[in-house]
């Protein structure tokens, strides 16, 4: 592959600056010095907007800066990439940030893109899910590089999280359709659907989502709009918190919302979705199954996703509620007295997601 020396940044058309590597390979970024005149900062706690040469720190997005590494793919996009770039004879251990970067191109979730673009194109084609999704399987439990290889990486080579996943157009929108993960049981799509309807009963902001050929999860990317793509990062690339472990605590992470946001309705917005995830027990909600998007110039809470039961980290929640992986009630109304939530008001959204959770049992 071609040696990428700098990398430059992109947002919706606008040039937001440039990166290039240290001796050390350590990421060192620059905005663009007109978009210092009409923009915003896209990482506010590492990336101040102002005139200067930020470098990054080695942990934990090894040498990188979070907001760039969201672009990034992690373990199931990480997987195809590398087996794809395999195939073509390309050793992906010696890839750079860089040229990761550049492989990423303008394919990648939320509105940043990258030049040099080494991504690869997507043509108009009926996508066959079963077939998709055998091949994943087959590429999840075994060395198999043949069959749908290049178009599962073509498709889904961007894709964060453990379970193989694609990006489709499905009537004129964008959607991330999943498959299931090789230890999930066969319904696991249709599981992860109920939840979402769930969620949404709850007052939970959720994109659209649908069963599609009665097995495969669908949700509509909250990242594309008609006006344009819109800039997301989650609370790990924002904070730089390593997700793959614990490393956050909700009553931190309500804290982030509140001084991003400076708005007291996210900040309960994101209280329901922490009641909600301790409700079904999903404990799989690590710092980057939370994100943030900068609309109109203003930050906000992004809608919800990746909402089902999980293990989680030892079977605790990754992100803890008052310090504690497995939160009580008064956990959780301890945190919303911390944060200066109303009693009241706190109270009321546990009992309502709480019985609504209860009424309402997904099998």
């Amino acid at each position: 592959m071609n040696e990428v020396k700098v990398i430059e940044v992109f947002m919706n058309g606008v040039k937001v600056g440039r990166m290039a590597l240290t001796r050390d390979a350590f990421c060192a970024f620059e905005y663009d010095s007109a978009y210092l005149t009409t923009g915003d900062s896209i990482s506010p706690f590492n990336l101040p907007f102002k005139s200067e040469v930020f470098i990054a720190k080695r942990t934990p997005f090894n040498g990188g800066f979070g907001v760039f590494d969201d672009s990034l793919p992690d373990g199931w996009g990480n997987l195809i990439l590398d087996r794809y770039l395999r195939s073509k004879g390309v050793d992906p251990v010696r890839l750079t940030i860089l040229q990761r970067l550049a492989l990423v191109g303008n394919t990648g979730r939320g509105a940043l893109e990258y030049r040099p673009d080494y991504s690869e194109s997507t043509a108009d084609e009926i996508i066959n899910f079963d077939k998709l999704a055998a091949d994943a399987e087959k590429i999840l439990t075994t060395d198999y590089d043949g069959g749908s290889l290049d178009t599962l990486y073509k498709y889904g080579g961007s894709p964060g999280g453990a379970r193989p996943k694609v990006f489709v157009e499905i009537d004129g929108k964008e959607w991330l359709v999943k498959f299931k993960a090789t230890i999930d049981p066969a319904n696991t799509g249709r599981i992860e659907y109920e939840y979402s309807l769930l969620a949404k009963k709850c007052g939970i902001n959720m994109p659209e989502t649908k069963l599609l050929e009665g097995k495969f999860f669908g949700v509509e990317r909250f990242d594309r709009t008609p006006q344009g793509k819109v800039h997301t990062v989650s609370a790990a690339g924002l904070l730089g918190a390593n997700y793959r472990e614990p490393s956050l605590d909700y009553e931190s992470l309500l804290k982030l919302c509140h001084v991003l946001t400076k708005n007291m309705e996210e900040v309960y917005a994101l209280f329901r979705l922490m009641v909600f995830n301790v409700a079904i027990k999903n404990r799989d909600d690590h710092a980057k199954n939370f994100s943030f998007q900068l609309v109109n110039r203003e930050w906000r809470l992004s809608p919800a996703y990746d909402l089902l039961p999980s293990n989680g980290f030892n079977g605790f929640h990754t992100t803890t509620v008052n310090n504690n992986g497995d939160p009580t009630i008064n956990d959780m109304m301890i945190v919303a007295e911390n944060i200066g939530l109303n009693k009241q008001r706190s109270k009321q959204v546990i009992e309502e997601v709480s019985t609504l959770v209860k009424e309402n049992k997904i099998k």
